[in-house]
């Protein structure tokens, strides 16, 4: 079992930059997948990013050209970096981990960007 903690969220004016990250209470070298996820008011979580145990990533077209996931295992840490800012970031970011063991989900962190 692992325990996902999310920092770094906040309100930011659009083009802005945020960094949010996510700690673990456990090792998450060999987890498969680490990822990002968000949901906005009145939509479905969604993906916004994803890095595999081999640092393969994956994101969603939205935010491919600005946002960057990385893991440092050593840390127990997953990052996401936002740049260029839109008001349509706005929402609750959530960090995953996903395994065949298991899907964990942090309690969220409140992204807020002003137009």
């Amino acid at each position: 079992q692992v325990q996902l903690v999310e920092f770094g969220g906040g309100l930011v004016q659009a083009g802005g930059s945020l960094r949010l990250s996510c700690a673990a209470s456990a090792s998450i070298s060999s987890i498969k997948v680490m990822g990002w996820y968000r949901q906005a008011p009145g939509k479905k979580r969604e993906l916004v990013a994803e890095i595999t145990s081999g640092g393969s990533t994956n994101y969603a077209d939205s935010v491919k050209g600005r946002f960057t996931i990385s893991r440092d295992n050593a840390k127990n840490t997953v990052l996401l970096q936002m740049k260029s800012l839109k008001p349509e970031d706005t929402a609750v970011y959530y960090c995953n981990a996903f395994d065949s063991w298991g899907d964990y989900w942090g309690q969220g962190t409140q992204v807020t960007v002003s137009s």
